[in-house]
């Protein structure tokens, strides 16, 4: 396996990595996407601070669930231990995008949940993505990255939601966090929740007292899409 490793992954995250600026979600190297090959226990993700302009497949950098390097010449993405983390506790995501794009990192920055003001929410998203909470000191003595992993975890634990049905979060002061079954489906939800972010902030000024979607509506875009009646699309 050795210099072989995963080429195929390498390829589908390279390509996941340049669609984050082809759909405006990044600026500079303010982004990263990993996905997991759950075989094999590792994951291939973005080097750290390498402008997309340059970035080759071969850059991609392999690691395991513990976020140590198993193949790669450059280091890793910064974020790679809270990538580790998610992918230890939810067996079911496939992929990871975080990015810094402006209208979901608004309203992280606002300490503000997302709520379902719409379909184009409801679709994707089964009820409001989650603000979570700043980091203590002690978690930041800790290990800033792996703590977020795992302030995530809490905030979906604390919350009793489902991290398949509400695919992302938001990180107070920081910016989202969104996954999905692999790394081309976690980009799309990324886009999404920016694009929401967006609808959100125009419908709140417009009308402060908007209020968010009926339940009986959520459940029926939401289900229309997943869940074993969807019928959406072609199958």
């Amino acid at each position: 396996m050795e210099g072989n490793m995963l080429e195929q992954l390498k390829e589908k995250v390279f390509q996941a990595n340049l669609d984050l600026p082809k759909h405006g979600l990044v600026k500079y190297t303010w982004g990263n996407v990993s996905e997991v090959d759950r075989e094999t226990g590792l994951f291939v993700i973005k080097p750290s601070g390498v402008d997309y302009a340059c970035l080759k497949a071969s850059d991609m950098i392999v690691c395991d669930l513990e976020g140590h390097v198993v193949e790669g010449e450059l280091n890793p993405s910064s974020d790679t231990p809270t990538h580790a983390v998610l992918y230890k506790a939810y067996p079911e995501i496939g992929g990871i995008v975080h990015t810094h794009s402006t209208w979901a990192t608004i309203w992280a920055q606002a300490g503000l949940d997302l709520p379902a003001m719409g379909t184009t929410h409801a679709d994707t998203f089964y009820g409001s993505v989650p603000c979570a909470r700043y980091l203590s000191q002690e978690e930041l003595d800790q290990g800033y990255e792996a703590q977020t992993g795992q302030v995530i975890i809490d905030t979906f634990a604390a919350r009793d939601l489902d991290p398949s049905a509400v695919p992302g979060i938001l990180l107070h002061g920081h910016g989202p966090f969104t996954w999905g079954k692999d790394a081309k489906t976690a980009v799309m939800h990324a886009v999404v929740l920016d694009e929401v972010a967006k609808m959100n902030l125009f419908t709140r000024e417009l009308n402060n007292f908007a209020e968010p979607l009926p339940q009986r509506i959520l459940d029926k875009h939401y289900l229309r899409k997943h869940g074993k009646h969807a019928y959406y699309g072609q199958k």
